[in-house]
């Protein structure tokens, strides 16, 4: 008897006994599910609930999705932290897999052994961690949909896209600049989907006083990190007080270079002219008590600190990077170069000295983020992503 060529064999049969155990995978999985099959049950798997632009746009997301078809829930890696009340209040359900704020080892084997009790329709990651052990625990567990996300300048180095991406079925991008970065990695264009922030817009309005009857304080809202580089809008603000000594700094954030930031403002010149205020300060108060915003970032996403102040009504002076000049256009702010201090110092008080210019940009900013980055807008694009990928699951059986 003839023997059939092994090539032959590999392309007949490979394909069908793939598809086999992918039929039993998905019947194994079906096993777990208890929500019922038109409601999918959506997993979004976080480092912590921290106070952090992705956590708020993540608590936003899911509690805005269509209970008729989806039933989120809140995964972090952590213990619990300053967002679970307001996650809470949204209706949602917290799930702490670890103890501390920091992620252990405790929290990667609660995480695998709940993916080996329960099998969400949808496990959707953000932040850097889940979409690193995330993807891979979710692809071993045999998910039938792991969704990834990348968000911030350096995520796709982070979270180490040139090689994980294979291990998702889709990814969300919340910058076009973030897309062109995947895209030089190798990863397929069709394997992503851009999806702006939201803001709400409800919270961040103009306030009753006009910019022009306001003290000039410029408002910097960003995580105390090497990448929104503080030292150069530092630099830039001491030009601005040899211009304008009246002028004053507002900085809301924490983060690891907090203690050298504080040294840094306690010098001469920047003595009592710069106030540094904690993450969990109400951002629309002081939105509507500042004259511009600012953000001197090294790379970025779409960052929320400019959303907000948009929404609020403020001018921006920002540095051109990363997703940034998708939101400063429409006379609604300046663009200045990364690590340029003298063109940061020289936009701010050119949006300083000119109320008119000021107010404008403001007007401008107010309208763009009510017509291009509202919080259902973000919803309804995730929801019609998630429909198309469960749409196009099933359908593969």
């Amino acid at each position: 008897m003839e023997l059939l060529p092994a090539n032959f064999v590999y392309r007949t049969y490979a394909p069908r006994i793939s598809r086999i155990l992918a039929v039993v995978r998905y019947l194994r999985n079906l096993k777990h599910s208890t929500i019922r099959m038109d409601i999918a049950r959506t997993v979004f798997l976080l480092q912590d609930l921290c106070i952090g632009g992705t956590q708020h746009q993540t608590v936003a997301l899911a509690a805005g999705l269509d209970r008729a078809r989806f039933a989120p829930e809140l995964w972090t890696l952590s213990g619990p932290t300053e967002l679970d009340a307001l996650a809470h209040e949204r209706g949602l359900s917290v799930t702490h897999l670890g103890s501390k704020v920091f992620p252990g080892l405790d929290s990667f084997a609660a995480l695998w052994q709940k993916l080996g009790r329960e099998k969400p329709d949808i496990f959707f990651l953000c932040t850097a961690l889940p979409n690193i052990w995330g993807r891979i625990a979710g692809r071993l567990r045999t998910l039938p949909l792991v969704l990834g996300s990348c968000r911030g300048g350096g995520a796709p180095a982070r979270q180490h896209e040139r090689w994980l991406w294979r291990l998702t079925r889709h990814i969300v991008c919340n910058s076009l600049a973030i897309v062109e970065v995947m895209a030089e990695l190798g990863v397929p264009r069709g394997h992503m989907s851009f999806i702006a922030n939201g803001v709400d817009t409800r919270r961040f309005q103009p306030g009753d006083q006009p910019l022009s009857r306001r003290d000039p304080v410029i408002l910097c809202v960003a995580r105390l990190v090497e990448d929104k580089d503080h030292a150069c809008l530092l630099d830039a603000f001491a030009k601005v007080l040899i211009r304008m000594p009246e002028a004053r700094l507002r900085l809301v954030g924490e983060g690891p270079l907090e203690a050298k930031l504080r040294a840094r403002v306690a010098e001469p010149p920047l003595t009592g002219k710069v106030e540094m205020l904690p993450a969990t300060t109400d951002v629309a108060v002081c939105c509507r008590s500042s004259r511009v915003a600012a953000l001197s970032s090294r790379q970025e996403g779409t960052p929320n600190a400019l959303l907000e102040a948009m929404a609020s009504g403020l001018p921006v002076v920002a540095t051109r990077v990363g997703g940034v000049p998708f939101l400063i256009r429409g006379g609604n702010g300046l663009l200045v170069p990364a690590g340029d201090s003298d063109s940061l110092a020289a936009g701010l008080l050119r949006v300083l000295r000119d109320p008119e210019l000021a107010q404008g940009m403001g007007k401008a900013g107010r309208e763009r983020a009510e017509r291009d980055f509202s919080f259902s807008a973000m919803v309804a694009g995730h929801e019609e992503l998630f429909a198309r990928v469960l749409k196009k699951n099933r359908a593969f059986f």
